[in-house]
């Protein structure tokens, strides 16, 4: 459904060249959920907007939904829908009346443009509160809109550009049902997220970006699994030098790093390298807040690609 080979894009700021996207391989398959996951700052939006037509790419090439994207540009935007992390909705009128004015957008006939508008009301269940104005609509409540308004005619692809970001728990939760059936009725999601339990809980397929390149590509689940041993993080007060110089000697430790509270250990086997390290902990003169043990998550793969905590990059 997009396929996209050495795509490319730069921005000048003053007297220099930033490179956003630097030669970005994809290849997303039909009816999939399909992540794009990077720090902010990675290129992300700058993709997601070139596959969605709003910049012209500097080089490389993409299908998407089985048109090229340099050449038809047109007919792509036919075929796709795109939702902005900053979302669209009017204050001014209610949800009904912009899905009925977005289905005419894309031609069709008044009295068929309001049965599209009131079988979206039902979909993403904006009953309760489709026919007040939007000025008066709840995030979750505005962002449900936003989604409805991207596939009101009813798209082979939509692209979702940080769909939950400053919602709450339950508005997220929410979300990732909308998304789900978005995929179950055959659609292709394709989104980006700084979130890695979305990432994780979400996709199919999770692609991790970062200065502009993709650094993996795979299930979440086949990305974690690449990642050998387990995880223990420390949170310690005090020098940790001394204890860290330690425990990068010992031969259960295959990778060390310090964190801004401690010390994150990558280990062959936690549970029995979780008694060795307390015992170095405790032969330390440091002071030990809270030890965990937890198997590698989407962060960890992150870290093991890039040298870096994603979850830093995201604060």
């Amino acid at each position: 459904m997009i396929k996209t080979s050495g795509l490319r894009k730069s921005f000048r700021s003053g007297r220099t060249t930033v490179d956003a996207v630097r030669g970005v391989d994809l290849d997303v398959g039909d009816g999939e959920i399909f992540g794009f996951l990077g720090p902010n700052g990675a290129g992300k939006t700058t993709t997601l907007r070139m596959l969605a037509t709003l910049i012209r790419p500097d080089g490389g090439s993409a299908l998407v939904a089985g048109v090229d994207l340099r050449q038809r540009p047109g007919e792509v935007r036919r075929r796709i829908g795109y939702v902005a992390q900053g979302g669209g909705t009017w204050d001014e009128v209610s949800a009904r009346e912009e899905l009925a004015y977005q289905a005419r957008l894309y031609g069709t006939k008044p009295a068929e443009a309001r049965k599209k508008a009131d079988k979206a009301v039902q979909a993403f269940q904006l009953t309760d509160f489709a026919d007040r104005q939007c000025r008066t609509y709840s995030g979750g409540q505005r962002r449900r809109v936003d989604i409805a308004l991207g596939v009101i005619h009813e798209p082979q692809v939509v692209f979702l550009d940080e769909p939950t970001t400053g919602l709450d728990p339950q508005s997220r939760a929410h979300m990732w049902t909308e998304v789900r059936r978005l995929r179950d009725e055959g659609m292709t999601v394709f989104l980006t997220t700084h979130y890695l339990e979305e990432a994780d809980a979400l996709c199919d397929r999770v692609a991790i970006i970062d200065h502009g390149t993709v650094v993996a590509v795979d299930s979440p689940a086949e990305l974690k699994r690449q990642v050998a041993g387990d995880v223990v993080t420390l949170e310690l007060a005090g020098d940790t030098g001394p204890l860290a110089r330690d425990l990068e000697r010992q031969p259960y430790v295959r990778e060390l790093e310090r964190t801004g509270t401690g010390l994150r250990l990558v280990v062959d086997a936690g549970s029995t390298a979780m008694p060795q390290i307390m015992r170095r902990v405790d032969a330390a003169d440091v002071r030990l807040a809270a030890i965990g043990l937890h198997r590698p998550s989407l962060d960890d793969v992150f870290l093991a690609r890039t040298g870096r905590s994603l979850r830093e990059d995201a604060k």
